[in-house]
């Protein structure tokens, strides 16, 4: 079958990436599991990682990344309801890891569940079929094929970040780093989906410009220099109840001075770097919350994928590319290009 394949690990990526129609075909669909048809794949900055060689991981080569597709369930394994068969759905391509039982272990009220990645830790969606464990789909019948392909990853740590760990409520002021990427669009269409007053930050005008007509309130253009003035300038002074920040090392500082005192300081990443300058005086002082989210769990991306159904939360699609042209839509990523999701159709 045909596949988009990273044959080695290199920077720069786009120069290791072929279209291949050589792929093995997928194994039939286990116990749990189902058998896609994929109609659309979306790419994600993790699909650059998986290029470029991941901390911790040995990932053996030539793969496939790909952590967001949606398709056609063409065949289902057993202990799956046939019902399945025929629907168009998207994937959560977080697969949880069963914990440890260990006798002295305390107990895990407060631990995270781990997750493992479709794309990343096993192959993933950038090929014409795939198998996907039967609980991590969502139908989306009816819906557009390309819009269904962008949405789920972003979309989910989006939720899981701002609803579920942050406590994110309607009327609530939104800073949001970096927009332009999957992550941060979907964080600003969910924040005015929730009436929350917005301020983002880019390096680039054009990018402001676009979150302006998407319905950003205010927007800084970074610069290097610590904005956290004019974040409070805006804010009146009081500072925001909730900043989303997956730059990291550059901007981490500006937004624990832009938090209003008990605000939630959320990271999803860090694409410049994971050892900022912090400063602990301020997050004791002013009872700021700091959280690290990572995906999400199976319920909650029912629910988000409810809005998306709904027509409540949209993806911003930057540009669509043919199978054959995939090598185009990686360097797009890869050099930064993008205001949304790059998807790829098969």
């Amino acid at each position: 079958m045909r596949a988009v394949v990273i044959e080695r690990q290199g920077t720069p990526v786009t120069a290791n990436v072929s279209v291949r129609g050589d792929w093995p075909e997928p194994s039939a669909p286990g116990h749990g599991q189902a058998l896609i048809k994929t109609i659309a794949t979306a790419f994600n900055h993790m699909d650059l990682w998986v290029g470029r060689g991941i901390g911790g991981l040995t990932l053996p080569y030539p793969r496939i990344s790909g952590c967001d597709a949606c398709g056609m369930v063409e065949a289902v394994g057993a202990g799956v309801d046939p019902a399945w068969m025929g629907r168009r759905v998207i994937v959560n391509a977080a697969t949880k890891v069963a914990p440890r039982v260990h006798p002295d272990d305390p107990p895990a009220s407060s631990l995270a569940p781990a997750y493992e990645l479709i794309g990343e830790h096993h192959n993933g969606m950038f090929c014409e079929r795939f198998v996907a464990p039967a609980a991590n789909l969502v139908q989306v019948d009816g819906c557009d094929p390309v819009q269904a392909a962008a949405f789920g990853l972003c979309a989910l740590t989006a939720y899981s970040m701002m609803v579920g760990k942050g406590a994110m409520r309607p009327g609530q002021s939104v800073l949001i780093t970096g927009v332009g990427g999957g992550v941060a669009t979907s964080a600003l269409a969910l924040a005015k989906h929730s009436g929350c007053p917005t301020i983002v930050t880019s390096r680039h005008q054009w990018k402001l410009d676009k979150a302006k007509a998407l319905g950003a309130d205010a927007t800084i253009l970074d610069t290097g220099e610590d904005w956290s003035k004019q974040v409070r300038g805006w804010s009146n002074k009081r500072g925001v109840d909730i900043a989303v920040d997956s730059v990291g090392k550059t901007t981490h500082l500006s937004c624990l001075k832009s938090l209003a005192r008990g605000g939630a300081y959320l990271t999803p990443g860090a694409t410049t770097g994971g050892d900022p300058v912090t400063d602990l005086p301020r997050i004791f002082w002013n009872q700021l919350r700091v959280l690290g989210s990572t995906m999400g769990s199976a319920a909650e991306f029912q629910e988000v994928t409810a809005l998306f159904r709904s027509g409540k939360l949209l993806p911003v699609i930057d540009s669509v590319f043919e199978a054959k042209d995939a090598p185009k839509a990686f360097a797009r990523l890869e050099a930064g290009e993008q205001f949304g999701k790059i998807v790829v159709t098969w």
